[in-house]
């Protein structure tokens, strides 16, 4: 292969996956995976786990600062109010067929948001930031509507006087949560709800980058997210443990995963090199539930492997690995793990997208190009 005389030059080969680069200046969180630790604005992850709620950190994400009470009730009456779906939406999502993965109706859920908005290709940031809230509110909507209809059962309209995540979990069950189950699903909320330069969030941000809408952005951040190397991991952990079986059957399984070089779902990170800061949280809850729900299994199922894991590899669980068994524990089905996650990392998503336009430039990286050259076109009559 040979290389044309006026081709550029390339300084450096490419890192494969973007491994080590630099993509951005942000506010938001970092993910400082040497150390095991991660910020948001300011605020270790432990600092905020259990102290505050997830409309909190919205705020913070939003306005740089954790909201005073006036503030806060400001917030979420901005959420309440943003609930409320179009009627068109709402004809969609529902209509969509019963065996339709839920993550691809929340992905043509949130794309068709963008058609019924008269303000989608308003520009101003005050429009931006209002599109943003009107996401965080709207997306547990469109889920919990789309759950609703594929059984078969009537829809729950959203309760001005629940939080999101309390809200959410009314939506989908048609039963107020008891407190337990909405400050576990609330914690959820606020650990996932932001993560560095991710892959979906780096979506996000290439695709405002361009000057497109909040709502594009978005959809593509959720197609991202789908991914099994990404969100999609909490429900493979489930898979793994229903496929294992049994506390005694754990360690032959590791071991056949190892011995054929398997993946095993929810261990290791690309980022932490030690434990990731958001597992010891979701574990303490996952015990917790397991012991009151008399189904210890699954938790105990985890902590061999993650013994095993962190012995053999030395490698540690991540948030999926327990995220997935407290979120079975609270009986939301499997298929509702990455729309979950979604549902909360949207204010972190809806961040970067306002940040990104605070100080725009197109993202538009450089390939190298390992084609050949010089090729010339035989006539068709004459190609093999």
């Amino acid at each position: 292969m040979s290389t044309p005389a006026n081709a550029p030059a390339v300084a450096t080969s490419p890192s494969k996956g973007l491994e080590g680069v630099i993509a951005a200046n942000t506010r938001l969180s970092d993910v400082r995976g040497d150390v095991g630790q991660l910020i948001y604005c300011g605020y270790d992850i432990n600092e905020l786990a259990g102290r505050v709620t997830y409309e909190e950190v919205v705020h913070l994400l939003h306005h740089n600062h954790l909201p005073n009470a006036r503030e806060l009730a400001d917030m979420k009456a901005t959420l309440v109010g943003f609930r409320d779906l179009p009627k068109g939406v709402i004809d969609i999502v529902t209509k969509l067929p019963k065996d339709c993965p839920p993550m691809h109706a929340l992905r043509t859920g949130v794309s068709a948001l963008g058609c019924y908005d008269t303000t989608a290709d308003d520009d101003t940031m005050d429009a931006q930031r209002r599109k943003a809230l009107r996401l965080i509110a709207q997306i547990p909507v469109i889920m919990a509507y789309f759950h609703r209809s594929r059984q078969g059962l009537s829809l729950v309209a959203p309760d001005p006087h629940l939080g999101e995540a309390a809200n959410f979990l009314w939506m989908v069950d048609g039963v107020r949560p008891s407190a337990e189950k909405e400050s576990t699903m609330d914690m959820c909320y606020v650990l996932h709800a932001d993560h560095g330069m991710n892959a979906s969030t780096f979506s996000a941000r290439v695709t405002i980058a361009t000057l497109s809408d909040m709502y594009s952005a978005i959809t593509t951040a959720i197609g991202t997210l789908k991914g099994p190397l990404h969100g999609g991991a909490n429900e493979g952990v489930i898979k793994m443990l229903k496929e294992i079986g049994s506390l005694d059957k754990v360690d032959g399984f590791v071991h056949e995963c190892l011995a054929q070089k398997r993946k095993i779902m929810g261990i290791g990170h690309r980022v932490y090199k030690v434990l990731d800061p958001r597992a010891p949280h979701l574990k303490r809850m996952a015990q917790l539930l397991s012991s009151k729900l008399g189904e210890p299994k699954w938790i105990q199922m985890s902590e061999r492997i993650a013994e095993l894991m962190l012995k053999e590899k030395g490698l540690h669980a991540n948030v999926d690995f327990y995220s997935a068994t407290v979120y079975y524990s609270l009986g939301i089905p499997t298929d509702l793990f990455t729309p979950i996650f979604a549902i909360a990392r949207t204010s972190g998503w809806t961040a970067h997208v306002l940040e990104q336009l605070a100080d725009n430039r197109l993202i538009r990286p450089q390939s190298v190009y390992t084609g050949q050259v010089g090729l010339k076109v035989v006539p068709i009559g004459q190609r093999g």
